[in-house]
């Protein structure tokens, strides 16, 4: 049985022919049909049609994957997870815990203080850590607590140093004797309209001044209250060494913010007649010593 063979030449003048056709020009016409005037003309090549359409196939290829992979369109997509979103939720969390700590311990802080002037027992110190493992418990109740030898007489020399930081007062001059070397600072120039009277449950004095002057620390201390009251409007109270409290009420603007060190005469509101129990701008001015009241005209010269 005799085959026929194609001779090598005319295999490769059939690829010839195959490649003349791709490069085989052809021209693109656009006329107008009224007029047949030509528009636009375009030589165009098979080859050149598939250059061109390839070249921009791929740009679109690479110009979508870019746009999935580096902007925020990736979003829409189904199923595509944003590692991003996930980083920020866990932030949230930490800055959320954070605030709620410190908003207890602000909170216990306060309700601290308004115990030590009313007389009442502190509570402990607020901590973060739960107690709700049993675990957890068992193993801080095998902790004991010792104490040196060294820290023991330190406590023992601090508690005979501070021990009479302030002595009651002697009934004669209702002064503290303790207080002979501290000068307190006037808060405010003005007159005394209202005098303190424990019995009538005004624990301070009323001195009226004019409106807009400022009013200055009585010493020196940590501003823990600062806020605004429907009765005694806005009020700062400031707690300085040796156990002793200044409040001051009916301000018309704080300028001390809780938590700030103060000096004593450092401008830290502007007298006022915020608060329901006020007739006019003045400043209700309490000094409070050992969680008592006291009278300020006894320590200080209005």
């Amino acid at each position: 049985m005799a085959t026929s063979k194609r001779p090598p030449e005319a295999g490769n003048e059939t690829r010839l022919r195959w490649y003349q056709k791709l490069r085989d020009k052809y021209r693109l016409i656009i006329l107008n049909e009224d007029s047949f005037e030509e528009k636009l003309s375009i030589r165009l090549s098979r080859l050149n049609v598939f250059v061109i359409t390839g070249s921009l196939a791929i740009i679109l290829v690479f110009f979508t994957t870019w746009i999935i992979a580096f902007t925020p369109l990736r979003e829409y997509i189904p199923g595509y997870k944003d590692t991003g979103i996930q980083k920020e939720l866990y932030e949230l969390q930490l800055r959320a815990d954070s605030i709620e700590t410190a908003l207890m311990q602000k909170d216990l802080f306060i309700n601290n203080m308004q115990r030590m002037i009313s007389g009442e027992n502190i509570d402990s110190v607020y901590s973060p850590l739960p107690t709700t493992d049993s675990a957890t418990r068992e193993n801080y109740s095998r902790i004991v607590l010792s104490r040196s030898k060294e820290d023991s007489l330190l406590r023992a020399e601090y508690e005979k140093d501070n021990l009479y930081n302030i002595r009651p007062t002697d009934g004669r001059s209702g002064r503290n004797s303790s207080l002979s070397t501290i000068s307190f600072f006037t808060p405010v120039k003005g007159i005394i309209t209202s005098h303190f009277d424990a019995s009538k449950n005004h624990y301070g004095i009323d001195i009226a001044s004019v409106k807009n002057e400022a009013v200055k620390a009585a010493y020196e201390g940590i501003v823990f209250f600062a806020e605004y009251t429907a009765e005694t409007g806005n009020v700062i109270a400031i707690m300085h060494p040796g156990n002793i409290v200044t409040v001051y009420k009916h301000n018309a603007v704080l300028l001390g913010r809780q938590g700030a060190f103060v000096k004593a005469g450092e401008s830290i509101a502007i007298v006022g007649d915020s608060g329901s129990l006020t007739t006019g701008p003045h400043l209700h001015f309490e000094l409070w010593i050992n969680s008592a009241p006291v009278d300020p005209e006894l320590y200080m010269t209005f």
